[in-house]
């Protein structure tokens, strides 16, 4: 008797943890990045086999020709379905298939194949027998089967949380999905849209764009399916395993041809329109690092910090045209630091609409990273007139979220509804300015009282553009219904604040000894 699609599904499921655990007791696998690395290269070669006979397939249909990305002894049954010697197997692996992998070319996605077996040494397990168990599994998986794929992706997904939760650099690539979801959402994403990630990561933002757009549509034409697999996400990362991790969470997902590309997104020249832009952006960008002089002068604001360089890159990725939209992650710092930030603060609220902030509580995104932060929104065209405030507050049961207390989806309904709120009568607000420009927090306290404004709250508040201009471009979260508190900054963001003075010190020392070690005066 057959198995239940449920059935399958636990089964495969169990499978693939089995997979972990062999991998995890081998000699060369028995830390978590190294296992979950190991895997994800198994099973991206066998969906591309998989994809690649689907291709083939299609080409006979229209009788035209199909050359196999992976040909010969390199298709997954010559070698993963042979019983070779434990021996022979690790042999051919290291000498024959990796190597072959590491110099394809010729085309963007044989190029992408090649970028991921290259620049590191691609780990393999120590044991031909271990190998041979886990290709056993995988050779298992059907990838032309909804059910499989999902069941596969749902693991991956937990896997790369575990990765987070067991290893701190996960924290450089892995954003929280609740996070994830609630941006998605907000900018809502369109079919024919091109969404870009420059800092991919694990590939969350185009995945759950992904989802968001298939959930959205009912039926899809032939060419409407073709633009969304190869047309439609775009990426980049900077890092190896990152890159892999991330291609094949998008691949999982459903995409079979994302255009994920390895490199430092940074090395691409600012200071003049680039050749290609994008109608969406969706990002959670590295921050707290720092780029050399030659990275900086890419830019028409030099500054070592990552974060900036990277707001000024999607400001420039942005097509020109009304409507073309982005929502990121930001550290808070970039809120209220001045000098070179001001100056690219300056340049986004004149070119841009810079219409929401949300302030995250401490822990949002634990335990991956603690770092205090923000999501930003922002579409064309500029001028800003005013922005929308919200400061998502805590569960009343918790100080702040945890590993063992994560933020969730619901934890951000309320702000997905006040959202919607505050784009609704966001004409209506404008139109309210002169007052607002007056005395914007006797304005936010006064709608509250009346209750005639659905986008308000004691979490939500409206600051004139204007006001943020006397402040010197600083856009700090400083909620007017606090009263008696509104003008004070909070303990968070003054040790924020110490910190980035701690950095900006020490960016100085560093240009100093810099100076001293070339001979200047």
């Amino acid at each position: 008797m057959a198995l239940t699609s449920i059935q399958t599904r636990e089964t495969l499921q169990a499978d693939l943890w089995r997979a972990c655990d062999i991998l995890r007791r081998d000699n060369n696998c028995g830390g978590v990045m190294e296992y979950i690395e190991h895997l994800a290269w198994l099973l991206f070669l066998r969906f591309l086999d998989a994809q690649e006979d689907a291709w083939e397939t299609e080409a006979k249909l229209e009788k035209r020709k199909y050359n196999r990305i992976l040909e010969g002894d390199l298709r997954w049954e010559k070698w993963a379905r042979r019983d070779l010697p434990a021996d022979d197997l690790i042999q051919f692996v290291h000498t024959k298939l990796i190597p072959a992998l590491q110099k394809l070319g010729g085309d963007p996605f044989r190029e992408t194949v090649s970028a991921i077996f290259s620049e590191r040494n691609v780990i393999v397990a120590a044991s031909g027998y271990n190998l041979k168990d886990v290709l056993k599994i995988v050779d298992n998986i059907d990838f032309l089967s909804q059910d499989d794929v999902h069941t596969v992706s749902v693991v991956y997904e937990s896997l790369l949380r575990r990765l987070g939760n067991e290893n701190k650099m996960a924290g450089e690539f892995y954003t929280v999905r609740p996070v994830i979801r609630f941006i998605v959402k907000l900018v809502a994403p369109q079919l024919g849209e091109t969404i870009y990630d420059p800092a991919t990561g694990s590939g969350g933002f185009l995945a759950s764009a992904f989802e968001y757009l298939k959930a959205s549509q009912t039926k899809l034409t032939v060419r409407q399916n073709e633009k969304l697999q190869t047309e439609t996400f775009y990426g980049r990362e900077k890092k190896a395993v990152p890159f892999l991790l991330g291609m094949m969470n998008v691949v999982l997902h459903g995409v079979s041809r994302p255009n994920i590309r390895r490199g430092n997104t940074l090395e691409e020249p600012m200071k003049s329109a680039p050749a290609e832009r994008f109608d969406v952006i969706l990002t959670n960008p590295p921050f707290g690092g720092t780029e050399n002089q030659q990275i900086q002068e890419n830019f028409p604001i030099q500054v070592n910090a990552t974060e900036l360089l990277f707001l000024q890159h999607i400001m420039k990725k942005l097509k020109p045209q009304a409507g073309r939209r982005c929502g990121m992650v930001m550290p808070e710092g970039v809120l209220f630091r001045g000098g070179a930030f001001a100056t690219v603060k300056k340049d986004l609220l004149e070119q841009f609409n810079l219409h929401t902030i949300v302030s995250l509580p401490p822990g949002a995104f634990a335990p991956y990273a603690d770092v205090k932060t923000v999501l930003m929104f922002f579409d064309r065209p500029g001028p800003t007139k005013a922005i929308w405030y919200y400061e998502l507050p805590l569960p009343e049961d918790l100080k702040k979220f945890s590993k063992g207390n994560p933020i969730q989806d619901e934890h951000l309904t309320e702000a997905e509804t006040m959202w919607q709120e505050w784009r609704k009568h966001q004409k209506q607000i404008l139109e309210d300015l002169p007052e607002i420009e007056a005395d914007w927090q006797k304005w936010n306290q006064t709608r509250l009282v009346l209750n005639d404004l659905p986008a308000l709250n004691k979490q939500a508040w409206v600051v004139p553009v204007e006001e943020i201009k006397r402040r010197g471009y600083d856009l700090s979260v400083r909620n007017p219904h606090q009263s008696g508190v509104a003008d004070l900054p909070k303990p968070t963001e003054l040790t924020a604040r110490l910190l980035e003075r701690v950095r900006e010190l020490h960016d100085i020392i560093e240009g100093l000894h810099e100076k001293a070690g070339n001979g200047e005066e």
